[in-house]
């Protein structure tokens, strides 16, 4: 286990790759002997200074969702991050919004859906029932990912770890969102689906029972996950359920559309 010191630096390294745009080696690299508490921490030191900038949270994402993106990086559940006021961005039905390229390193876009809650919820026994109860509206939600570790060493080739990754926030970086607002006993949500084009070429599809069969099974773990750092998920946070397509690499110039069908469209740019 990592001693305070050792945490502290580390997300001082992640605040500083965040603010120069320059990849940092992975931790366990460096630190071999490093376990998924060591990243927790780390990555609850990096939210705690981006508090003390003046930044707020507004929800909380989960990942690695997908059986085969657990068997990629060695582990039986997902992982999740912390979502601040800074990462949001909002469409506009019927326009394209821009979004700078020069606040990430490498961003990919994965398609998902958000739960945005009306009640708390709080481990550890929420069920599936619980988090759709405790749900004001769903809402289609793009989530931009980005690596302050480099995913691979430019060096020895090696790919990162999980550990590496819960450090880093679970890579999460943003957050689009602005579609419509559906109450969840409206939905039959495993069959919400979406269409992901880049600059008019349909790069993914998917359906939202691609995370782990019914996508509010990820709220109901992450709420659990929470309860022994006596964490809650707190009425008006935006929950990213995990995504059900790969993350497609964006570039400046890009133009990318996510077509949710009647739950409506998120249309964007990289400039």
């Amino acid at each position: 286990m990592f001693d305070t010191e050792r945490i502290e630096q580390l997300a001082r390294e992640l605040n500083q790759s965040k603010n120069t745009r320059t990849p940092l080696q992975q931790f366990t690299q460096r630190f071999p002997d490093m376990t998924i508490q060591d990243g927790y921490k780390i990555s609850r030191a990096w939210v705690a200074m981006q508090l003390a900038q003046g930044k707020s949270i507004i929800g909380h994402k989960i990942g690695l969702t997908s059986r085969a993106m657990q068997i990629a990086m060695q582990i039986s559940e997902p992982d999740y991050g912390t979502l601040l006021d800074d990462m949001q961005y909002t469409c506009t039905p019927g326009q394209t919004l821009d979004i700078p390229l020069d606040r990430f390193i490498t961003p990919r876009v994965e398609v998902e859906l958000a739960f945005v809650l009306k009640s708390p919820l709080q481990g550890p026994d929420v069920s599936i029932e619980q988090v759709l109860a405790a749900t004001d509206y769903v809402t289609p939600a793009v989530e931009i990912i980005d690596f302050r570790i480099a995913p691979v060493d430019p060096l020895t080739g090696s790919i990162s770890k999980v550990f590496d990754t819960i450090s880093d926030n679970a890579a999460n970086a943003g957050i689009i969102i602005g579609a419509e607002k559906i109450a969840p006993d409206k939905l039959d949500l495993p069959w919400c689906g979406a269409i992901l084009s880049q600059n008019g070429i349909i790069e993914e599809t998917g359906l939202a029972a691609g995370v782990q069969g019914h996508p509010a099974i990820g709220v109901a773990w992450l709420a659990n996950k929470l309860a022994p750092w006596n964490e809650t998920m707190l009425p008006g946070q935006i929950i990213l359920a995990g995504s059900f397509t790969r993350p497609v690499v964006a570039k400046a110039g890009d133009t990318f559309k996510a077509d949710y069908g009647p739950l409506g469209t998120l249309s964007f740019r990289f400039f």
